[in-house]
């Protein structure tokens, strides 16, 4: 089942794409491959960003609601749901995207295992009307015709460190795609200046002072920053480099997305301020044009009633 309905589509798709490229290049297809799953992925992003950005705003009022609180963990923890809620806010709003990301990622790798280790299966596992396509045709009658590389520069069945030691073209997509990670990482873990690491947590803790459950969780936030890369680069050093390829190109896709959604929700979030504004400008100018009215409705009352 999962074959079928995750692996094959996932598959397809990028042999669909190879076929219809010019020079037909298994490198160049990856790279379009993955931004169009970066595209397709854009919806879910925008939401993701969206979470990020009202978390970030809501830092201040987090650290007022832990004052307020003072060490009543269960007052503490009703008053951030409360303010979630009222912020919309879903703590679990940027779990969505990295789930859907796991399942592609695997398919990718399975299909690109099957082509890897038997060119054949470009052909034979693709779609029957994929096999129609006249390059998939010629592919057929003459698998040697099939350019696993990049460009001709990089051996995209070759691990970056493999039982023949070092690969050097190969290593350097592994490293780009680490290199990558932590900054997208990055992108979406801002560090305050009063910011505890997990050492100082672990410190004061040893001291007798209680650990709060914020700090602890923003310092595990940012220890992610470091140890994503180290993951990604201890994972795919013994892969294929085509899997290094498609994590550096999504990464780069990503960083530029995340960069292009924090900007426009910064813009939006900035109109809205500004419609509150003026908003309660206007309700204030009002209220100093309709005081001299009223109060001229009340002396005429008086008078009436004097009368």
């Amino acid at each position: 089942m999962f074959t079928t309905l995750i692996v094959q589509p996932i598959f397809n798709l990028l042999v669909f794409i190879y076929a219809l490229i010019p020079g037909h290049n298994f490198g160049l297809a990856i790279i379009l491959f993955t931004i169009v799953i970066r595209m397709l992925l854009w919806p879910l992003l925008k939401k993701q960003m969206h979470q990020v950005k009202l978390m970030r705003k809501v830092q201040p009022e987090l650290k007022k609601i832990k004052k307020a609180a003072a060490g009543d963990k269960r007052k503490e923890q009703i008053l951030m749901l409360e303010l979630y809620k009222e912020r919309g806010i879903n703590p679990f709003g940027q779990i969505g995207l990295t789930l859907l990301q796991l399942p592609i990622l695997l398919g990718l790798y399975i299909g690109l295992q099957r082509v890897l280790k038997d060119h054949d299966a470009i052909v034979t596992f693709a779609y029957p009307f994929l096999q129609d396509l006249s390059w998939l045709k010629e592919l057929a009658h003459n698998i040697h015709l099939f350019d696993e590389t990049l460009f001709g520069l990089v051996d995209l069945t070759k691990p970056g460190w493999g039982p023949t030691g070092i690969y050097w073209p190969g290593l350097v997509l592994v490293i780009g795609s680490a290199v990558i990670q932590f900054f997208q990482s990055r992108q979406l873990t801002p560090t305050p200046k009063d910011a505890k690491g997990l050492r100082q947590i672990m410190r004061e803790a040893k001291e007798g002072k209680q650990a709060d459950n914020a700090d602890v969780n923003a310092a595990m936030g940012r220890s992610m920053t470091f140890l994503l890369p180290f993951l990604v680069l201890t994972f795919t050093i013994h892969l294929a480099s085509a899997l290094s390829l498609y994590w550096l190109v999504s990464g780069l896709v990503a960083f530029i997305q995340q960069s292009i959604l924090l900007r426009e929700d910064t813009v939006e979030m900035e109109a809205v301020a500004d419609k509150a504004i003026a908003r309660e400008k206007n309700a204030i100018e009002a209220e100093i044009v309709d005081k001299p009215k009223a109060t001229a409705k009340k002396k005429a009352a008086r008078k009436k009633r004097r009368k």
